[in-house]
């Protein structure tokens, strides 16, 4: 079964893009949860942040990872505080099986986690 996400990075699937670099794709989740949910996508696929962490290309991924984060808070006006979460594997909480992180905000976020 082909990968919804490589399918979004590869522009084979519409998405309404927030930013994009060479390296990750970042977009609005289709069911939000906050005014704000963006999800952060390495283009190249990783199953989840353990493959992510794995390798050294996998390390240079997660770099431009956090170097979208900052830009995707200040597109989405959310710099004075947000969330990012990520789910690893199944019992994680991980529907799609390729890494990415979710940016929340837009609400005074409490500090429950669930």
């Amino acid at each position: 079964m082909p990968c919804v996400f490589c399918m979004i990075a590869k522009k084979e699937i519409p998405s309404n893009v927030v930013y994009e670099n060479d390296d990750v794709i970042c977009f609005n989740d289709l069911k939000p949860i906050t005014p704000v949910h963006v999800l952060i996508v390495p283009k190249k696929h990783f199953d989840d942040i353990l493959d992510l962490s794995a390798t050294q290309e996998g390390q240079q991924v997660m770099t431009a990872v956090l170097k979208a984060v900052p830009e995707v808070a200040r597109i989405t006006g959310v710099e004075s505080g947000f969330r990012l979460i990520n789910n690893c594997r199944e019992d994680g909480g991980q529907t799609v099986m390729h890494v990415h992180f979710h940016l929340i905000g837009g609400i005074k976020l409490g500090a429950k986690m669930l």
